[in-house]
């Protein structure tokens, strides 16, 4: 069985032939059209397709919602050409965003993308896969849980790849393009402003004083560091 795409769009026109074409190409494909439906069948899918002109719900607040409950890659394709209809989308965990009218080639490229990486982040060998502990921070790679202070975070799913990854190199710097490269893509098309609101949404869940942070610092037009254990005060 291929991997199950949802195309979550209300206008026949353009779902139609859309699903046949992924179904052609060994795609399993569903339809729904409006963003209620589509939460109801959220947990089976492997990547969704994404209209931001829905009749229930809006295409955004529909992207935030579909993250909070699935890791599988959302590819939003509209009409808005808008930057900031983009960086809204790509900042609340969109993981690409494709606007209409778009090249049938081109949108399977990117599905091809996004499902390569989806499956690569899911193959953890078990060296990696060992728990990380830095001060009072603590992640689980298997698990994909992370805790400060013994109390568990609620991070999105790129917060918590992007914590993973300063805490594998604590105590080194991992620069600006790394970050993007392997917590958002190697194609990454957006503005790198969404890692610094990334790393500032971690700051407020793991700093206990964000404004002044000891455990994620800036290294001014280079990237970040993740402090290592012998620079943190004992606990």
């Amino acid at each position: 069985m291929g991997n199950q795409i949802l195309i979550v769009e209300d206008e026949d026109r353009i779902s139609e032939p859309l699903a046949r074409a992924l179904s052609n190409r060994g795609y399993e494909t569903s339809v729904a059209p409006t963003g209620a439906s589509a939460l109801k069948t959220a947990a089976s899918k492997d990547l969704f397709l994404v209209d931001l002109n829905l009749p229930d719900i809006d295409g955004i607040d529909l992207c935030r919602r579909l993250r909070s409950v699935t890791d599988a890659p959302i590819i939003v394709l509209s009409a808005r050409s808008g930057v900031g209809d983009k960086v809204a989308c790509l900042e609340i965990g969109a993981d690409d965003y494709v606007t209409k009218p778009f090249e049938l080639d081109e949108l399977l490229a990117r599905i091809r993308v996004q499902i390569r990486r989806s499956d690569h982040t899911a193959e953890i060998d078990v060296e990696a896969a060992d728990e990380i502990e830095v001060g009072r921070v603590r992640i689980d790679p298997r698990s994909r849980r992370a805790w400060s202070a013994g109390n568990e975070l609620d991070l999105s799913p790129k917060e918590f790849d992007l914590l993973l990854l300063l805490m594998r190199n604590a105590g080194e710097v991992v620069r600006r393009e790394t970050a993007i490269s392997r917590v958002w893509d190697e194609n990454w098309y957006g503005s790198t402003k969404t890692l610094d609101v990334h790393i500032g949404w971690l700051r407020k869940k793991i700093e206990t004083n964000p404004s002044s942070p000891i455990y994620i610092t800036t290294v001014r037009r280079v990237g970040f560091r993740f402090a290592s254990s012998d620079e943190l005060p004992n606990r």
